[in-house]
């Protein structure tokens, strides 16, 4: 397994036991077991479609196979680890028509908390993006991608809380970890993140003129854009030769 980094790691620890407080009831073991795991798939310490070994995972944390099969049942709800019948549990791919989904919907529903904040908010909470924002920039002045990623999570979820619409936020949380997976990677294409972090200090002036049109295109456009780079990176590379029949 690569080395971790871990700031990065610790945080990617702290959402997903969020994540697994919030919508399960497991045993502790299980729960932690499930978060580090979860963390290291996050972090893309493990790859899409590595093996998720019972046998080793049951010496690594001392425990019989039960409580591994849980966590990793567990995961499977997250949409993170696939586990087919008789065969081994697995890192679950990343599915191009799924991404689409989700980058969709998240696109649609980040278009109303866009507005609802250059519409709503109050200027202090608007004033609460601008270090975050800086953060973002700090990171992308070092091309710290870890950094960039968390600051870019962190921004995200203030916008969703100063909207304080909580359904959206519901549906949101229900994406998280697997929005997780897609951001990194998306953010870890060439010219992705100089292109994400200008497109947020348009959106934070946006936000700061009460511009709520186009902060909502701003935001959605960001997120069609992260789109784009992923299909790039993930769908399967098309031949635009024919064999022509003779």
């Amino acid at each position: 397994m690569p080395a971790r980094d871990e700031r990065s790691f610790g945080q990617a620890l702290a959402v997903i036991q969020r994540v697994v407080a919030e919508r399960n009831d497991r045993p502790s073991l299980v729960s932690r077991i499930a978060c580090e795991i979860g963390a290291e798939i996050v972090e893309g310490l493990r790859a899409p479609g590595d093996d998720l070994n019972s046998v080793e995972l049951s010496r690594r944390y001392r425990t019989s196979r039960t409580p591994i099969r849980e966590a990793l049942m567990l995961l499977e709800k997250e949409g993170l680890v696939d586990v087919p019948p008789r065969r081994r549990p697995r890192v679950a791919a990343l599915a191009i028509d799924e991404v689409r989904e989700i980058y969709r919907a998240r696109a649609a529903l980040f278009e109303l908390i866009a507005a609802d904040v250059a519409r709503d908010a109050s200027d202090a909470d608007i004033a609460s993006l601008r270090p975050l924002l800086e953060r973002m920039e700090l990171a992308y002045r070092h091309g710290d991608l870890n950094a960039y990623v968390w600051a870019n999570v962190e921004f995200y979820d203030r916008n969703t809380q100063i909207a304080n619409n909580r359904t959206i936020k519901r549906i949101l949380d229900s994406l998280l970890l697997k929005t997780l997976r897609f951001r990194r990677l998306s953010l870890s294409q060439p010219g992705r993140m100089q292109k994400s972090y200008d497109d947020h200090i348009r959106l934070m002036r946006a936000y700061e003129d009460r511009d709520s049109n186009l902060a909502a295109a701003l935001i959605r456009s960001n997120h069609i854009n992260a789109l784009a780079s992923l299909e790039a990176c993930l769908a399967p590379k098309t031949s635009s030769a024919r064999q022509t029949s003779r």
